[in-house]
């Protein structure tokens, strides 16, 4: 084990038991041996990442304006 994941996994040691679960998840999942199963997806939502994919392509994106207009419509 190399230093710095020893010293992030000390750190880890002190957060609260759940969140201590999450970090061990997302490392997990990061190593390919997460046990979890994905979450399955319904075919709106399919469909949805599957537009949001060909938007990309075509390289359409939001403008900075548009993307502070959302967080300011929820208070961020």
């Amino acid at each position: 084990m190399t230093k710095l994941l020893e010293q992030a996994l000390q750190a880890v040691q002190l957060l609260p038991p759940e969140d201590q679960d999450e970090i061990a998840s997302v490392i997990m999942q990061l190593a390919g041996t997460d046990p979890t199963p994905p979450v399955p997806l319904s075919a709106e939502e399919r469909d949805a990442i599957a537009r949001s994919k060909k938007a990309a392509d075509r390289g359409e994106f939001a403008t900075d304006e548009e993307l502070k207009a959302v967080w300011a419509k929820h208070g961020l």
